[in-house]
């Protein structure tokens, strides 16, 4: 019986290995990486740490241990960090950073998930017994919740100068750094050259099925690959996973504008439809947030209709949801998606 296929904008995590990357994966060189003997390993951290801009670069398991091993480096326990409110960190990551680092986080609301340097200077804590230290502040760029909004390098620099001046250190959550690269024409190293310590995920829109990478100076990675072991995140003949993420990053990053290019295509079609409204200064990369004006419809609703008529997507919240464009997408599954909305709003 043959399988149905889902129009799935669920997530870019979603995205299947495709036939060439898994015949990089079969025939990576490998050794153990907790050692520092596996070469495929070797290659993707120099490789984005080149790219980044910064002297080494450390592969991870995921997203959340690349972020949780930084924190962990770049802090002490009892220190404050300072992120916008509906970042990743902040809300998708366990309480990690009280748990594994012993840290307090002090959320900012950022408009459209873009924190304000003039915010983030009356926040910093001043010296006083009473209160935490302000160590470090977190920039996720693109936002996933605010819809894959980019941070200008104007308002990164002025963070930049606000944390330096108070002697804060700063990290990139920079998941899908690769989109606000190839969105702006902005080069990669440009971005991160803000930052001590950045996380760049490979299992994204870049379609690779496992793996970040996180970068900064030489004896930043000394302390995050001790804190990864710590974490659990040591591994051994990882060149198998490695090699997927360097195929990824030889032939997936330019593509991203044709996922970009997607979105705004579905975003400009359900803005369209009576019930949905959608905030298109949001639509900067691949994601489209969708609110539904009906009080007496609900994601969850919506959710259920959609996959009865072959599309699978996720609640954003009571009446939002979040649909992402990614590689496994094409245009015909966006005029595809566009119809089936139409039917179900106004048929």
């Amino acid at each position: 019986m043959e399988q149905r296929r889902f129009i799935d904008l669920r997530s870019d995590t979603v995205t299947r290995p495709s036939k060439e990357m898994r015949k990089a994966i079969a025939e990576a060189e490998v050794g153990d990486d907790v050692f520092g003997d596996d070469p495929t390993v070797i290659k993707l951290e120099e490789m984005v740490a080149f790219l980044l801009g910064k002297q080494k670069a450390l592969f991870v398991p995921s997203g959340t241990m690349g972020n949780q091993v930084c924190l962990r480096s770049l802090t002490n326990p009892g220190d404050e960090v300072i992120l916008e409110v509906n970042s990743h960190i902040y809300n998708y990551e366990v309480g990690a950073p009280a748990a594994l680092s012993g840290l307090q986080l002090h959320p900012i609301k950022g408009e459209k998930g873009i924190m304000k340097a003039e915010q983030i200077l009356e926040e910093i804590r001043p010296d006083n017994i009473h209160h935490p230290p302000t160590a470090l502040v977190v920039i996720e760029n693109t936002h996933n919740r605010a819809g894959g909004t980019i941070y200008s390098l104007e308002v990164i620099e002025k963070i930049y100068e606000v944390a330096r001046k108070c002697n804060v250190k700063m990290h990139l959550d920079g998941a899908r750094l690769w989109n606000a690269s190839v969105a702006t024409g902005i080069p990669l190293n440009m971005y991160a050259s803000y930052f001590d310590s950045v996380s760049v995920c490979l299992s994204k829109g870049l379609g690779a099925p496992i793996g970040s990478v996180v970068a900064g100076s030489t004896e930043f990675i000394k302390k995050a690959r001790k804190n990864r072991k710590m974490f659990g995140g040591g591994m051994r003949q990882v060149g198998i996973i490695a090699a997927a993420g360097i195929y990824a990053i030889e032939h997936n990053v330019n593509r991203l504008a044709e996922d970009h290019k997607n979105a705004r295509l579905l975003a400009e079609g359900l803005s369209k439809i009576s019930g949905i409204y959608i905030d298109m200064e949001t639509v900067q990369t691949n994601m489209v947030i969708l609110e539904i004006k009906d009080k007496e419809k609900d994601a969850e609703w919506l959710v259920g209709r959609l996959k009865e008529n072959g599309i699978l997507s996720i609640p954003f919240g009571k009446r939002k949801m979040r649909l992402v464009t990614h590689l496994d997408v094409n245009t015909e599954d966006i005029h595809q998606t566009i119809e089936v909305f139409k039917r179900v709003f106004e048929g």
